[in-house]
């Protein structure tokens, strides 16, 4: 594993509206995905807030709570589960869980001196959250996306591409591609930038366009990190969007070490 995934920067997030409730989240702390799982019977766990301002109303998870697992060689299973909010700029705030993230992450090619290193990672957002409080989506969306990545000593570019899918036929299908190009400047920090567009997501929601985040990922242990985002659109509606976690990192070992404690 890289330490930690070296930089899978912005977003358990928003595909363009970054922490809108009820939309498909991408890899902390960028919108844009690598293809690295997390190493075999090894965790992450995220706790996390991402927030956008949209034409004055401000919506987002505080917090968000990440978790990855690598399941198998290759394989890693991944949920999010989310406390959201949605604050408009003349109406009734609102509060409360938002819609659960469920995905598995399958890297199917791996890095050689001519190729990149790739993967699958589908996405499931299951509608838990309340739509009519805009706190989730109120149908079904799958996101089917291919990420790619590249390392240069120091320099890493990953990005791809995806399909997202709707179930409910009020609102449209979407497509997806980004890119980040990030740096180890010091052993325990690499910072970075993307840029991404999305093609409309919901009928009636402007949310079409391109963006950029800026990031970094600060480690200060093996365990602990921290991961820092924000940027906006390009074009499109998006005023300002942030992400902020902790993640910690660890293996099987952590839960041997405090079962012998407990016998």
């Amino acid at each position: 594993m890289r330490n930690p995934r070296r930089f899978s920067i912005v977003a358990s997030v928003t595909i363009l509206g970054l922490a809108l409730a009820g939309k498909i989240h991408a890899g902390p702390p960028f919108v844009t995905d690598d293809p690295e799982p997390v190493d075999y019977q090894h965790w992450e766990f995220y706790v996390a807030s991402a927030d956008a301002k949209l034409g004055g109303d401000w919506s987002g998870t505080a917090p968000h709570f990440e978790l990855n697992y690598g399941v198998v060689p290759n394989v890693q299973l991944h949920l999010i589960a989310p406390l959201a909010y949605d604050v408009p700029p003349g109406g009734k705030s609102h509060y409360g869980y938002g819609d659960t993230e469920l995905g598995a992450k399958i890297r199917f090619l791996q890095e050689t001196n001519f190729l990149p290193e790739a993967a699958i990672f589908p996405l499931f957002e299951v509608p838990t959250g309340s739509a009519g409080d805009n706190l989730g989506n109120g149908h079904l969306q799958v996101f089917l996306p291919v990420w790619l990545q590249k390392d240069w000593g120091s320099w890493t570019v990953y990005g791809g591409g995806g399909y997202g899918i709707n179930s409910f036929s009020g609102n449209g299908d979407w497509g997806f591609v980004g890119g980040v190009l990030q740096k180890q400047v010091l052993s325990n920090v690499a910072i970075g930038a993307e840029i991404y567009h999305q093609t409309v997501l919901e009928t009636d929601f402007p949310n079409k366009g391109t963006a950029f985040n800026v990031g970094t990922v600060i480690d200060f242990s093996e365990h602990q990190h921290l991961l820092l985002s924000a940027g906006r659109s390009i074009v499109g509606p998006v005023d300002f969007q942030c992400y902020i976690a902790w993640q910690f990192t660890f293996d099987n070992s952590l839960f041997h070490f405090w079962n012998n404690l407990h016998h």
